[in-house]
């Protein structure tokens, strides 16, 4: 893998969370009604993040959960090898409930789609809006994020790096040629 561009620095990183949590919460009205649940492992990393910055700017402190939804994927056994499989820990009802559904990149789809049946599995929200750092094109579901960090349209060959602190050492956003 090379490194192409370093598309988000530490500063973008924190102005992008900063700007995604008013998002939210001009889109819900404050944060009364909503829960975010954070898909492992950036996802959860990024939603802790958000959560922080809602309480700075609302006050007022939403459930956060995390979700692992490995095991609802479509393509469970014929893709990943050696799936991780981790815990999921939501400890709050969902039903009736705005649930905030924060990832660090929109791809394809189909993490997102396992993300809505695992969710589903745990009750039935009013709403689920989909927040993503990263929205970087070639989807294979129709699915569309709610609320977008930064589009990065890339080809077949790229990928996009997301690292942070808590487990990278370094908060950045990467694109990333794939060598053949």
């Amino acid at each position: 893998m090379v490194i192409k561009a370093k598309i988000i620095d530490e500063i973008g990183l924190q102005r992008t969370i900063t700007r995604l949590a008013h998002e939210i919460l001009e889109r819900n009205k404050g944060s009364e009604n909503i829960v975010l649940v954070g898909v492992r492992t950036r996802g959860e990393f990024l939603a802790r993040r958000i959560l922080k910055k809602i309480v700075e700017i609302d006050g007022n402190e939403p459930n956060l959960g995390i979700l692992d939804a490995t095991l609802y994927r479509d393509d469970f056994r014929t893709r990943l090898k050696q799936p991780q499989v981790s815990v999921t820990d939501i400890t709050f009802d969902i039903t009736d409930k705005d649930v905030i559904l924060i990832d660090d990149v929109l791809y394809t789809g189909r993490t997102t789609r396992a993300a809505l049946d695992a969710l589903m599995d745990l009750g039935r929200p009013r709403t689920i809006q989909y927040c993503v750092l990263v929205d970087r094109g070639h989807r294979e579901m129709p699915i569309k994020a709610d609320f977008i960090g930064k589009n990065i349209p890339t080809s077949l060959n790229e990928e996009i790096k997301v690292k942070m602190k808590e487990i990278d050492d370094e908060d950045a956003v990467y694109l990333i040629e794939i060598e053949n």
